[in-house]
């Protein structure tokens, strides 16, 4: 099963099928509902959180012919629209459609009237990769825009987007989307595909996805793929690229113990091994996390039983006393560090060595 299809065939399809943007939707729904609609929305956020998404839905509520549960998903607009047969949605890529010449087509474009709908809805995404002039030429199109034509620009890098675009849309951020949601969508897929996957392995995947769903989907995929049932933890590790739960333990262990000669010797078992430096860290971040939190707030234990495996459960639950929340603070900032660190410098576990020692002379 290649990764890809799992997103595509459990995307939403209907607003109340979206997961984590449960503010954005009710706001939509309504405008939808009330007729209050926008001639131009922004939706910015890290990639697989649901802006190209909802921007479709978005674009099927609004040509819905149901006057009580728009999309319905039945009537004819709907249906073209799902089957991607509809000329009144159009999807423009802006990395590999940038210039000035594909904007001034679009903007002859949307003066002519839509085929069969109401609106004809243009999905703009990525749309931070146009060129100046073609925003020049955008921006003209969003000031006077004709009333059969609603705009929806996406980005994930909002911060590159002139302000005269930003100030003649209406603007929603889509959030990370939590591990807990992510982990329930996935455990929810494997239930509809049959598939036995132990609960450690799927907050393993909430984990790596790191808020993105649309990642979620693609590493279940990839596990799914490996052809293992039930699906244990210590495959999902393994093609994952994740360290063994006892490499990340043991340096832990070195740290409470100040066993810097320890460390370091895990530290270049890691390398030895080829993880992932930052995904390492990453790791260490969590169990540090955890630990910090159950220091300030005994009754976080019951949340973590839930997420965590008996072994990882059982470690921090153990070891957490060992240090006091002031340690731990700094700890996690310099672990932190490390995990920035690591993308600028020519020797990726060079700053985990010298955060060691660093970390172990403070505590």
């Amino acid at each position: 099963m290649e990764p890809f299809v799992l997103y595509r065939k459990y995307r939403p399809k209907n607003f109340d099928e979206v997961v984590g943007q449960g503010a954005i939707i009710k706001v939509l729904k309504n405008a939808v509902n009330q007729k209050k609609l926008s001639h131009a929305y922004l939706f910015t956020g890290k990639h697989g959180t649901g802006k190209t998404t909802v921007a479709r839905i978005l674009a099927k509520a609004v040509n819905c012919f149901d006057e009580k549960n728009k999309p319905c998903n039945t009537c004819a607009q709907c249906e073209e629209f799902n089957s991607g047969k509809t000329l009144d949605l159009v999807e423009i890529d802006a990395a590999s459609n940038r210039g000035i010449d594909e904007v001034r087509a679009l903007k002859e474009a949307v003066n002519f009237l839509p085929f069969k709908n109401r609106f004809r809805v243009y999905i703009i995404d990525e749309v931070h990769m146009l060129t100046r002039e073609a925003f020049n030429a955008l921006l003209k199109t969003l000031e006077e825009p004709p009333k059969h034509i609603i705009f929806i620009l996406a980005t994930t890098s909002p911060d590159k987007l002139p302000q005269t675009i930003i100030s003649r849309t209406e603007q929603y951020h889509f959030k990370r989307i939590p591990e807990k949601l992510i982990a329930e969508n996935i455990f929810d897929i494997a239930k509809k595909e049959k598939i036995e996957i132990a609960k450690e392995a799927v907050w393993l995947i909430g984990f790596f996805a790191d808020g993105s769903l649309r990642d979620a989907h693609g590493y279940l995929g990839k596990i799914i793929a490996a052809g293992e049932s039930p699906i244990k933890e210590k495959t999902a590790l393994e093609i994952l690229g994740a360290p063994s739960q006892e490499l990340v333990q043991n340096l832990i262990k070195a740290i409470l113990e100040k066993k810097v000669e320890n460390g370091l010797l895990l530290i270049r078992s890691a390398e030895e091994n080829n993880l992932d430096a930052k995904i390492f860290t990453k790791f260490l971040l969590r169990i540090f996390r955890y630990m910090y939190l159950l220091n300030l707030e005994p009754d976080y234990q019951k949340e973590l039983k839930d997420i965590l495996g008996e072994s990882e459960f059982g470690f921090i639950s153990e070891n957490h006393r060992k240090l006091n929340p002031s340690q731990y603070e700094m700890i996690l900032i310099n672990f932190l560090e490390v995990h920035r660190a690591i993308s600028t410098t020519a020797i990726p576990y060079l700053p985990l060595e010298l955060a060691l020692y660093r970390i172990i002379s403070k505590i």
